[in-house]
């Protein structure tokens, strides 16, 4: 009799490879991050009964849109909410990327709007992240306002999302996704501008429907529905002295703020065709961006995820936790976009996904004040047993 296994955080218990790209049905959909907790379970990627992912039948979908009529709807959007006082008409979150940097610079050079790009920054830029940030300013021309949030603090909430989460990226998405709507209030500017939809590269197809996101991302109601580093805002206060202050900027905005400031959150992708790689040679071309000169750990590529000295770490948890890496993530999406084909994708996923991103890592250690043996602990805790061979230290199972 087979030995039944425990599968953690909800996660398909039998494994299932997509046949047209290398992403597994483990791979988690968006969630809403001021809810996650260690007893969260997390919805993932559909593959159809022919065996192909959502992310794949999007890409396909994207062929068929008449992209001039998105253009065109694109258009009347800017037409309503275009000034002419001189003021900012609308917000690119940006972290000095190639996607909001290609955002930001076609809304002010080719459709005339007044962007401001709103950073939360990374938690430790990379020296080609930094370059990049300023190389957007300087050279791509367009204005940014940047929030320093308190280093302790932030030190402090990744350190906890590890321990409980093995997710050290938590602090800077709830940066990314909750800070532009509440500086949107303040800047009395309503209209806000992502790049493309989390949901084209593995949530429910029907999320792409819509150019809005959905205000369940960045708006609560409720305090004590939060976590943050998978713990409550109480336990946040009693075990660590923190005050409603110190985590008021990683706390999503109150629906009715945004709504008497009719703030909407779009989709720059919903209107223009979004290709990540078409997006780093406009960046190239039209903001000084510039590739990393070596490959990333874990991965092949030179052009993505490249602003932060913790994205390695990222991808790397995600390996651990789902088995799947960062050349997983970015062999997929290129061979959705015809880049690569499926062959070229296996191996490298094969040859790269799991690296450890050896780089960094003291450094991050280090500023979270975290014991690196603590973290290996943490890792072998961390695995689901329906997917690593935890005797042996190794995945059962590997894309073909």
């Amino acid at each position: 009799m087979a030995e039944e296994l425990e599968v953690k955080y909800g996660l398909p218990e039998k494994v299932i490879f997509c046949k047209n790209c290398v992403m597994s049905n483990q791979r988690p959909s968006s969630t809403r991050e001021f809810k996650h907790s260690q007893k969260t379970k997390h919805k993932t990627m559909n593959i159809d009964d022919n065996g192909i992912c959502d992310a794949c039948r999007y890409a396909q979908h994207k062929e068929k849109i008449n992209w001039d009529d998105r253009e065109n709807q694109l258009l009347m959007l800017l037409d309503k909410y275009r000034r002419n006082d001189g003021y900012f008409d609308c917000i690119v979150p940006s972290s000095g990327g190639k996607d909001s940097g290609f955002a930001a610079h076609i809304l002010k050079y080719k459709y005339g709007m007044t962007p401001l790009t709103i950073t939360w920054p990374p938690i430790i830029y990379t020296d080609v992240g930094w370059k990049n940030f300023r190389n957007g300013i300087d050279i791509g021309g367009y204005d940014n306002v940047t929030f320093n949030y308190n280093g302790q603090i932030h030190a402090l909430l990744t350190r906890l999302a590890i321990e409980n989460l093995f997710h050290p990226f938590q602090p800077f998405i709830l940066g990314q996704k909750c800070l532009p709507p509440k500086m949107a209030t303040k800047f009395r500017v309503p209209l806000i501008f992502y790049g493309e939809n989390e949901a084209e590269y593995g949530n429910p197809i029907a999320e792409n429907s819509t150019s809005l996101r959905d205000q369940s991302y960045y708006t609560l109601n409720n305090l004590s529905d939060v976590r943050l580093g998978g713990i409550s805002i109480d336990a946040l206060f009693e075990k660590y002295n923190l005050k409603l202050s110190d985590i008021q900027n990683y706390l999503p905005a109150k629906p009715e703020e945004l709504e008497k400031a009719k703030i909407e959150v779009h989709y720059l992708g919903y209107y223009l065709k979004w290709t990540p790689q078409e997006a780093y040679y406009y960046c190239v071309e039209n903001t000084g961006f510039q590739a990393n000169p070596v490959r990333a750990e874990g991965s092949y590529s030179k052009y993505n995820s490249l602003d932060d000295r913790i994205d390695g770490l990222h991808f790397y948890t995600t390996y651990i936790k789902f088995g799947i890496g960062r050349a997983s993530y970015e062999a997929s999406q290129e061979i959705r976009n015809k880049h690569l084909t499926r062959e070229e994708g296996v191996a490298l996923v094969r040859r790269f996904d799991g690296e450890f991103p050896r780089k960094y890592f003291q450094e991050i250690m280090n500023y979270i004040g975290m014991n690196s043996d603590d973290f290996y602990q943490l890792e072998q805790q961390f695995k689901s047993p329906h997917l690593w061979d935890l005797k042996n230290n190794k995945l059962r199972f590997q894309v073909s």
